[in-house]
């Protein structure tokens, strides 16, 4: 895993949305998507460091159109291995 970066939104379709949107953007998957509560949807996605960077950057503006809310973006380059347990 050379970098992992997470959408998290407000909306199960905002958050499908931004996960095709990053998918078709760059070369990266998914690696998990997980339903915190109260609406939240976090989905998490890896690759290289450029391509989630890059698709970070696309589905960040994706979760607008379907009349969702983004929360947060994050991109963690060269994660520590202990991370990989969490995911």
């Amino acid at each position: 895993m050379q970098a992992i970066g997470m959408i998290e939104t407000r909306g199960l379709v905002a958050a499908l949305d931004a996960l095709d949107t990053m998918c078709k953007a760059a070369a990266v998957k998914m690696v998990d998507m997980k339903r915190v509560g109260s609406g939240l949807v976090t989905v998490i996605i890896e690759g290289d460091v450029a391509a989630v960077s890059s698709a970070i950057e696309a589905g960040k503006t994706s979760p607008e159109r379907t009349g969702g809310q983004l929360i947060s973006a994050n991109v963690i380059p060269r994660p520590h291995p202990e991370l990989a347990k969490i995911l």
